[in-house]
């Protein structure tokens, strides 16, 4: 079987969100190459190389391209590549010149794919992140004591556990859900959250997101983990039910939406319920925590992975 390959050029900074924006059109398989991810690994104490080669060294090497590859289906390629690249940059003008996208140059080739999903399979394994065990569903997982597994089909879009900011709010859940809370997550994605949050013992979990594909993988994952009676999965920017609110609320996006959500997001969060806040690159940090601040939020707790930044926020009580 053979496939077309769409190559993208951008950055290290730019690659989660050109590799989101693939994810939606593919289930054929997405890879980053960035020599650093290599050059961060070479500064890991904990990690020992029997060979290197020079070129990669953090003081030689000066490479800021980034490819970030996809697979598509022949018959469709030319339709499927200019979505992408729309959606591509689309984020990049949402982003207003925060995150540098590159040259956002693009190749496509036709290569032979006939085991490249199952090459791609072999990559991925169950990712513990607390309590939480996030395991892709063709994986025979045995579940150990005090465990709670969250599936996720083949389609590993929109959030596996993998990336900084999937990470820091499943393991900031478990911190703050205490029991029965009802939880909102905004931008859901696979619905890793929403799901993470039911599994922790939240007794209900609302999911929304903008994107029609994520809204159906969010359900079928729902699905897959037979918590679909506990959640609600919608598709919108926020629930348009005021009356809806939740003691928790989580929202993985990129720092420009969080800031446009900000007005909004108290209003389906009960006084004294916590936010949760991903997807924060440090020049838009303090853009967040002043937009979050202006609207009666309390920042509690500021958590790093990488480049990456989480907050938890507090509504305060009034009166």
């Amino acid at each position: 079987m053979k496939f077309t390959e769409l190559t993208v050029h951008t950055t290290t900074e730019g690659s989660e969100l050109v590799a989101d924006a693939m994810w939606n059109y593919t289930t054929h398989g997405v890879t980053v190459c960035d020599v650093n991810d290599v050059i961060a690994l070479q500064k890991d104490s904990t990690v020992f190389w029997d060979y290197m080669d020079e070129s990669l060294s953090p003081e030689q090497n000066q490479k800021t391209d980034v490819l970030v590859k996809c697979f598509l289906s022949l018959d469709k390629a030319e339709e499927v590549a200019a979505l992408i690249m729309r959606d591509i940059y689309a984020a990049r003008e949402r982003s207003g010149g925060a995150i540098p996208f590159g040259t956002l140059e693009e190749t496509k080739r036709v290569i032979e794919g006939d085991d490249w999903i199952d090459v791609w399979k072999k990559h991925f394994r169950p990712i513990h992140l607390g309590k939480i065990v996030v395991v892709p569903e063709w994986i025979a997982y045995e579940k150990q004591a005090g465990e709670q597994v969250v599936l996720l089909d083949s389609n590993m879009a929109f959030g596996t556990g993998e990336h900084e900011t999937t990470s820091m709010c499943v393991e900031l859940l478990q911190e703050y859900l205490r029991g029965g809370e009802t939880v909102i997550d905004v931008g859901c994605g696979s619905g890793i959250l929403g799901i993470s949050a039911v599994k922790l013992g939240a007794g209900k979990a609302y999911l929304t997101d903008i994107d029609t594909v994520a809204v159906d993988s969010a359900r079928h994952n729902c699905a897959l983990n037979g918590v679909s009676d506990q959640t609600v999965v919608a598709h919108s920017n926020l629930l348009d039910d005021t009356a809806i609110k939740g003691e928790i609320m989580l929202a993985n996006i990129t720092a420009e939406v969080l800031a446009l959500l900000a007005p909004s997001i108290p209003k389906n969060l009960k006084e004294g319920g916590v936010l949760i806040l991903s997807g924060i690159i440090e020049s838009r940090l303090s853009f967040v925590r002043e937009k979050y601040s202006a609207v009666g939020m309390e920042i509690i707790k500021e958590r790093k992975k990488g480049e990456w930044y989480a907050l938890v926020l507090c509504r305060r009580k009034e009166g």
